[in-house]
């Protein structure tokens, strides 16, 4: 029952956002970030009667859907999904925050969006029916057309575009193989099938849509237009939460079910996820501007945790799930600040900007922190997960940790890079003198990301230690 309501819950809102009247817009987005935080305290709530030292699926709802085809609307979730729901509450209740305190053009039917997205996010991480799994994975694309496709920048129709057609394109692959699969075991029962696969095309099938929403090196084509077009909190959730998704896939549908061809297939994998570590943090040490270091950065910190989960095993996947739940904090943080730099300046090409450090301590202290946690110092959360993956891909092949080693090099190249483009150097043109520093709402919405960072950097077994080995 639980797990209904996180899905519920949001959706529920977004119904009544956009069939009952409002007396203003205002009342609206306020009555949205009510909902964003009550699901947030209901996933607190979960967390701490949360039963770590079983393995098994709790919160478990199971209703017949299609008798005929033994199709259910069967949820629930495990130790390692409870993580990813967690994140998906805090980024989306961070990009509600920010909406509001913008005050998008019609408020209440663009969080609305917000709320629907994040309750088909949820259905994703809490499926365990493969047709349910589909609906919900279909579902997550139709706020995001439109978030992007209506407010989003100059180029916004052309990354709507890309984006729907990648998507599309990848879900077609993965409803074939959800067909085969569900057909040929006679049940779409995902508890069932874990383990019985050995169809190659079947695996293909499901990793082919994966590969386009993680992204996976080269099927990341839609990824630079939609970071930086859709508005900041939007690329926020995409690049924090969306991208998990498809990583999600690998780790608890693709390799558990068809563990054989994974294991044929995972050299391929690893080849692809490496180049695709290099290539963009290569790219993101030369973007011009504060949203292409940031869109790069997120394209090659996803390859990495597709390196650790192409490791198979128990320390790439760990340190992949770590580095999930880090890498959706740090992303949206980095796209928040984004976003309070694009209102200040009115542009993000590093070119025009510098100085920004100068009589804006708060901006320069949640900046340099998160990058510092960004580009994995040691003793950080980030150091931690990152340490893990290498650790566990270094089992396949000391080659691939050497790859790893040398994306992590990149990595503190190109946010070093961001931070003194943006916070020192001379005042950019673009910086105006009277620009403030951040505002108390602004604070309040992106210093939690920050401080569950921090968190997880004192003590990052919170999730290490929790995961029973239902993965494994």
């Amino acid at each position: 029952m639980e797990t209904t309501l996180l899905i519920l819950v949001p959706i529920g809102a977004a119904v009544a956002l956009w069939i009952f009247p409002w007396a203003s817009a205002k009342a609206a987005a306020g009555f949205a970030l009510l909902v964003a935080l009550a699901e947030l305290a209901l996933w607190v709530g979960i967390a701490l009667n949360f039963d770590f030292a079983a393995q098994g699926l709790q919160g478990e709802a199971d209703t017949v859907w299609f008798a005929d085809l033994d199709v259910s609307y069967r949820v629930g979730v495990y130790d390692y999904s409870l993580w990813l729901v967690g994140l998906t509450v805090v980024v989306t209740a961070a990009a509600v925050g920010y909406g509001f305190w913008v005050g998008r053009e019609r408020p209440g039917v663009y969080l609305s969006l917000l709320l629907f997205l994040e309750g088909a996010t949820i259905g994703v991480f809490t499926a365990q029916d493969l047709v349910l799994f589909y609906v919900f994975w279909e579902a997550m694309l139709i706020p995001l057309y439109v978030l992007i496709g209506v407010w989003g920048g100059p180029g916004r129709f052309g990354a709507t575009f890309k984006f729907v057609a990648y998507t599309i394109a990848g879900s077609l692959f993965m409803l074939v193989a959800i067909i085969a699969a569900g057909l040929g075991a006679g049940t779409f029962d995902m508890t069932q099938l874990a383990g019985q696969g050995t169809s190659t095309w079947i695996f293909l099938g499901f990793a082919v849509a994966f590969a386009v929403k993680a992204p996976l090196w080269p099927f990341h084509g839609w990824l630079p237009d939609a970071y930086r077009e859709a508005p900041p909190e939007v690329s926020a959730v995409l690049s924090g939460v969306i991208s998990k998704a498809g990583a999600y896939g690998f780790l608890a549908i693709a390799i558990p079910f068809y563990p054989g061809p994974a294991e044929d297939w995972r050299t391929p994998g690893l080849v692809l996820a490496s180049i695709g570590l290099v290539y963009a943090s290569l790219l993101a040490f030369r973007a011009p501007d504060v949203r292409g270091v940031i869109a790069y950065s997120s394209l090659a910190q996803m390859n990495l945790i597709l390196i650790g989960i192409f490791a198979a095993n128990s320390s790439g996947y760990t340190g992949a799930l770590l580095q999930m739940v880090n890498h959706g904090l740090i992303s949206a943080a980095l796209f928040l600040l984004a976003g309070t730099i694009e209102r200040r300046t009115t542009t993000g090409e590093l070119a025009r900007l510098g100085g920004m450090a100068r009589g804006r301590p708060v901006l320069a202290t949640i900046l340099i922190a998160t990058g510092v946690i960004a580009l994995a110092v040691p003793g950080s959360t980030a150091f931690a997960a990152e340490f893990l993956v290498l650790n566990g891909v270094f089992d396949v092949g000391w080659g691939w940790a050497v790859v790893g080693a040398v994306a992590i090099v990149l990595a503190a190249m190109y946010m070093l890079r961001l931070i003194s483009a943006v916070l020192h150097e001379n005042v950019g043109p673009a910086v105006p003198a009277e620009a403030l520093d951040l505002r108390p709402a602004e604070i309040g919405v992106i210093a939690p990301l920050l401080v569950v960072l921090l968190a997880l950097s004192f003590w990052p077994a919170a999730i290490t230690e929790r995961l029973s080995g239902a993965l494994f």
